[in-house]
């Protein structure tokens, strides 16, 4: 292969590449009403739905801001916590956030369970994932997709830190940036996400407020960020 033919070929290779560049936002469910108001008023969870939905679609417009108008964004949304709360709420929460994924120019990705969330997240291309944030409920070594929509104070789908080894970690590219936005990741789950992924995953201390999503401001970590 002649110089010119090698350089040409590298340059379609790397356009290839940067064209297959996405950033992943996975947002969990809500809690459904009906149980959180059986709690006292300040453990009580989702009094505003769309916490998690808010705080992706500001994160869409930081990536949109950072790496262009056109970056190709992916939204993976757990789909039956907002079945069950629009239900419960007698609002079209689905379609009002697929709506949002079309204003936005975002592909959306519904999941239904721990499995299909791992089979749907394996099956990015390789190297394509650039960033990827979590928003929704979460403890030290859990990302919980599901918490108290079908039982009070309990999640039905999850991932566990043991989980991170079904993940394909070459969906990744290499210097990816990953973030948790859900409560106590960074005491337990980021560094089982360094020695399964391979990459860090910044996570809160302690707890995450969404108390100012309404506002247009990202969740905050009351204890600070970790990797």
């Amino acid at each position: 292969m002649s110089h010119v033919k090698k350089a040409i070929f590298l340059s379609i290779l790397l356009l290839s590449q940067v064209a297959q560049a996405e950033h992943v936002i996975v947002c969990g469910g809500p809690a459904l009403r009906a149980w959180e108001n059986y709690r006292t008023g300040d453990d009580q969870h989702d009094r505003w739905w769309a916490n998690f939905v808010r705080a992706s679609t500001l994160r869409m417009a930081e990536l949109r801001q950072t790496y262009g108008k056109d970056a190709p964004l992916v939204w993976m949304v757990y789909k039956p916590g907002y079945e069950a709360r629009g239900q419960e709420d007698g609002k079209p929460y689905t379609t009002w956030i697929a709506e949002q994924a079309a204003k936005r120019n975002t592909t959306l990705i519904w999941f239904n369970s721990s499995s299909d969330y791992i089979s749907k997240i394996n099956s990015r291309p390789r190297k394509s994932v650039v960033t990827y944030d979590y928003f929704g409920h979460s403890n030290k070594s859990t990302f919980m997709f599901d918490y108290g929509n079908e039982i009070m104070a309990v999640s039905t789908a999850w991932l566990h830190e043991k989980d991170l080894s079904k993940l394909n970690s070459s969906i990744f590219a290499k210097d990816a940036v990953c973030k948790s936005w859900g409560c106590h990741t960074g005491a337990s789950m980021s560094s089982f996400w360094k020695k399964k992924i391979g990459l860090p995953l910044i996570g809160a201390k302690g707890k995450t407020l969404y108390t100012m999503v309404g506002q247009g401001e990202m969740p905050s970590g009351e204890g600070g960020w970790t990797r």
